[in-house]
């Protein structure tokens, strides 16, 4: 099994259009947040990030598969005390103009969020991950992403009656029930949608590098080996590095040169398998794939 990854230098919005049709698995991004990065990538004012990113956004979901999802790393600004409307507008205008479903929206839980002071809010420990499909129906392993069901559900389980346990109804007529027994045997869980993760700490040279464990986990969500992975604000690599690590292929469009040529020097070989007569994996010569523009 052969593993590209591909690093591209230039503006996401020309480079994209160079890309087929429907070949990508998952896009993984955090693009420059409105006003946010001015010395690395200008700065776009929140009246025009809308604007900015449609024509992007559009290129996205013509190369996204229909099985595919694009996951967007992206938190609303505080101006003059006040929460923009950037983001809320751009979810809308994807919606409404370009079609796109909102599917489900995560939550990044800063577990090491910088200390603070402020005269009407308090830390910002959170940021968003907005899930976006071209289609209802898409590309999801649930399993993968499973989790411990821990202590909790020894207590919590045993002070339940035999009724509780198998009753599919709600009480209160919310239409919602909640038949446990399935669990009661289980070691794993399904997780929520609130991921716990520290800000990425080590020195990536990258104004805003987010931990690994954040693309990691998309990833394991919604693709398998073998599948491809897009980043078009590709900035420290992060999603790249990970993408290669889990045996999926990856593309990475950063306009910075000095961004691109970090990425590009650090990003470590791929091993290439190719399937022998026993069926199994043999390693030859690693080597990888850079494309540059």
């Amino acid at each position: 099994m052969e593993i590209k990854t591909d690093i591209l230098l230039g503006d996401c919005k020309e480079i994209l259009k160079t890309l087929p049709d429907d070949s990508v698995d998952l896009v993984f991004t955090s693009p420059p947040y409105a006003d946010q990065r001015k010395k690395t990538y200008g700065g776009i004012h929140p009246d025009r990030y809308v604007e900015w990113f449609l024509p992007i956004s559009a290129e996205l979901k013509r190369v996204l598969k229909p099985t595919g999802t694009f996951i967007l790393n992206i938190k609303e600004k505080v101006v003059n005390g006040e929460r923009s409307t950037y983001v809320m507008e751009l979810i809308i205008e994807m919606r409404r103009q370009q079609g796109w479903l909102w599917t489900e929206e995560f939550i990044w839980h800063k577990k090491n969020c910088y200390p603070g002071k402020w005269p009407n809010r308090f830390r910002d420990s959170w940021e968003r991950l907005i899930q976006f499909n071209k289609n209802r129906q898409f590309s999801m392993y649930q399993e993968a992403v499973m989790v411990p069901m821990g202590d909790w559900s020894k207590t919590r389980l045993k002070n339940l009656s035999e009724t509780d346990k198998t009753r599919d109804e709600s009480k209160v007529g919310s239409g919602f029930g909640k038949n446990i027994s399935n669990w009661l045997q289980r070691d794993m869980a399904y997780p929520t949608n609130v991921l716990h993760l520290a800000t990425e700490c080590n020195n990536k040279n990258h104004s805003a590098a987010f931990p690994e464990g954040l693309p990691e986990w998309f990833i394991k969500l919604f693709t398998k080996e073998g599948d491809t992975v897009l980043d078009p604000f590709m900035g420290s690599g992060t999603t790249n590095f990970v993408a290669q690590r889990m045996k999926r292929n990856s593309i990475g469009i950063e306009i910075m040169p000095e961004y691109h040529e970090m990425v590009e020097n650090e990003l470590k070989p791929v091993e290439l398998y190719l399937l022998d007569k026993k069926d199994s994996y043999a390693p030859t010569e690693p080597r990888r794939r850079i494309e540059l523009r």
